[in-house]
């Protein structure tokens, strides 16, 4: 759910011991708070330090921008990239989050490389929670609701899970919200663009991790509570009654059969 597709990390990790490891579901017998849940939604992105690193690149970017040109940006950018990309690896961070990271700094170079301009590194960055804005309101219309798609299993909601009103109306709710912080963050992202601020655009980068954070971790708490709450009750099967026509034997007659220990002696 974040704008930075290198903070993504592996499902379980997401709600770290509060979930099953074998189903990374949200144990029965835990306790879901927000605060709990807040910490190990924010854990998946590797932490504090995970955000930093991951945002390293950029800020490198920016400050050598600053202090000697583009030019200089570009070196700043092609020494933090590898180097960010290694620390995640040591961290045990998921290598697919780490290689998006690598991949979105160099395309952002290119941006900024054909534009001649440093703030054209963060052109794509703005322009994507555009996309994400329109993907979750479209989702909620039809009933089908991102984080729905992303938390159910993790809070051993059912199978059908739009047929369960409480969890649908969480999982609307909440991504109606999605598309709210993702429409604000395209504004603030747009409008610092326009203005050719670098610097407030990487703080709103590494901002933007946080707020989704929070985010996750109420639709995680919300749905959980839903789920524990309104059990589903599965429906019961009935099945017609299988009469089976009575089965009716001759009795059978066996003449006696007197065997010699019990034989009257002869006359």
């Amino acid at each position: 759910m974040t704008n930075d597709p290198a903070t993504i990390g592996p499902p379980e990790r997401l709600t770290g011991r509060i979930t099953d490891r074998t189903t990374d579901r949200i144990a029965d017998d835990e306790p879901v708070t927000l605060a709990a849940t807040l910490r190990r939604t924010l854990a998946r992105s590797g932490g504090p330090t995970g955000i930093l690193v991951a945002a390293a690149p950029a800020v490198a970017f920016v400050v050598a921008d600053a202090l000697g040109g583009l030019t200089w940006a570009f070196v700043a950018l092609a020494v933090s990239s590898p180097v960010a990309f290694g620390i995640r690896l040591a961290r045990r961070e998921s290598l697919r989050g780490a290689l998006i990271g690598l991949l979105v700094a160099g395309v952002c170079a290119l941006v900024a490389a054909l534009s001649g301009e440093a703030r054209a590194f963060f052109l794509l960055p703005a322009l994507l929670p555009v996309g994400l804005g329109l993907l979750f309101l479209g989702s909620v219309l039809v009933r089908r609701p991102v984080t729905g798609l992303l938390f159910n299993r993790l809070v051993g909601g059912p199978q059908d899970w739009r047929g369960h009103a409480p969890l649908l109306h969480v999982y609307s709710i909440t991504t109606l919200a999605g598309a709210g912080v993702h429409a604000v963050n395209a504004v603030l992202r747009i409008a610092f663009y326009v203005a050719d601020q670098p610097a407030v655009l990487a703080a709103l980068g590494i901002a933007a991790a946080p707020a989704f954070a929070v985010l996750a971790a109420f639709t995680l708490v919300a749905a959980r509570r839903a789920v524990t709450s309104s059990p589903v009750t599965s429906s019961p099967v009935t099945s017609s009654p299988v009469t089976s026509s009575p089965v009716t034997s001759s009795p059978v007659t066996a003449s006696p059969v007197t065997s010699p220990a019990t034989a009257p002696d002869a006359v």
